[in-house]
């Protein structure tokens, strides 16, 4: 892909033109589509004078993200962090560890907008590494966990005031909860058993929506700098030493909990089919993976955790699990408005597969809370 759409008056502008508006050195040999985001456009972008030189070109999806300038702003607050303290607290195994840096755009600004008002940013590309869209082994489950647990320990002091909320209301669940309420309103396009199902599912757990936002205005839980979107397909693995080296797509890192961090990592993990399966009765949480993760996790994240974090974990994993596919559905049953999708009932696929997670995490509750204990 060459071209993109800016408008919809039929004008186009090249991705090669676009990333020669940043200061990246040399001539542009190709600009082609990266990674399987359901919200950013990304491409990977590939200089002439040495094909081995990469880096990451992204445009901005404007409808999620209001004010993408505050995503800059707080990419910088962390990365000038993270060099201070990925400094001060080295890893004492010498390990691998770095995170993509922001290019310049020529005009000096840390991003670049088209004609046609489109958000455009360049970062850095970490090479030698790769992600995955479903965990491999217990391995590959615990390095996810250490790269989630070096992040979070990385930014842990970093004051949240210094980090804008760039998306209000993100992994708030009875949010969420409002919004899907809103749009029952007009009702289902269309009845169906699995439409059927998922109302009845919705209905079934609404009471415990708000349980991590009753826990922070009880003052048991407070908020950290979080990333805000740990997936395992976020995670960078080393080609050669298949160790974590990177955690990558910043732009919900912000003020949050760190229980969403780990209910979405442990969500999206422990999920070997992936969120895209469509064997709905096939999909389970498997709970060896989980214990390699929180292994991996808090080896790395032990010295700011408090003991009322750990008594939430597994509400953290049940409720993310239950986020996700309410998610899903509202955008379903709302027109498919706000991720990308393949065909008109794709979120409605994607909705029943977290369901179907979320009651194979309540069915092991006993075993997910003995494994928290156990690392207490």
């Amino acid at each position: 892909m060459t071209q993109v759409q800016l408008n919809t008056v039929d004008r186009i502008i090249s991705l090669r033109s676009i990333a020669e508006q940043f200061d990246f050195v040399g001539e542009v040999l190709a600009v082609e589509r990266y990674g399987s985001g359901n919200v950013n456009d990304t491409f990977l972008v590939t200089l002439a004078s040495d094909p081995r030189e990469k880096a990451i070109l992204q445009r901005v999806n404007q409808q999620v993200f209001r004010h993408p300038e505050l995503i800059i702003l707080n990419m910088r607050a962390f990365m000038e962090h993270i060099r201070v303290t990925n400094g001060r607290r080295a890893d004492t195994q010498g390990r691998r560890w770095e995170m993509p840096d922001i290019i310049c755009a020529k005009n000096g600004a840390d991003y670049w907008r088209d004609p046609a008002g489109g958000f455009w940013r360049l970062t850095s590309f970490v090479k030698g590494a790769q992600t995955y869209d479903t965990i491999r082994d217990r391995h590959h489950a615990r390095e996810v966990g250490y790269a989630l647990g070096r992040f979070h320990s990385l930014i842990s002091d970093l004051p949240v005031e210094n980090l804008h909320d760039t998306l209000a209301g993100f992994h708030i669940t009875p949010r969420y909860l409002a919004h899907y309420d809103a749009v029952m309103v007009n009702g289902a396009p269309k009845l169906s058993p699995e439409i059927e199902y998922g109302q009845n599912f919705v209905a079934q757990r609404r009471a415990w929506a708000s349980v991590l936002e009753d826990a922070v205005l009880r003052g048991e839980l407070a908020l950290h700098p979080i990333h805000g979107d740990p997936k395992v397909n976020n995670i960078l693995i080393d080609d050669v030493t298949w160790q974590a080296v990177s955690v990558i797509d910043l732009d919900t890192v912000k003020p949050g909990l760190v229980h969403y961090d780990i209910g979405d990592c442990l969500r999206s993990c422990c999920n070997p089919l992936g969120e895209e399966t469509e064997a709905f009765d096939a999909v389970r949480f498997e709970t060896d993976l989980c214990q390699a993760i929180l292994e991996g996790y808090l080896a790395e994240a032990q010295h700011f955790m408090t003991a009322r974090d750990y008594d939430y974990i597994y509400d953290a994993v049940r409720l993310i699990a239950f986020e996700l596919g309410l998610r899903f559905f509202t955008d379903y049953l709302e027109g498919n408005v706000y991720f990308k999708t393949k065909d008109a009932e794709h979120n409605l696929r994607r909705a029943l597969v977290q369901f179907r997670l979320t009651e194979s995490i309540e069915a092991q509750a006993d075993a997910i809370q003995a494994i928290v204990a156990a690392q207490r």
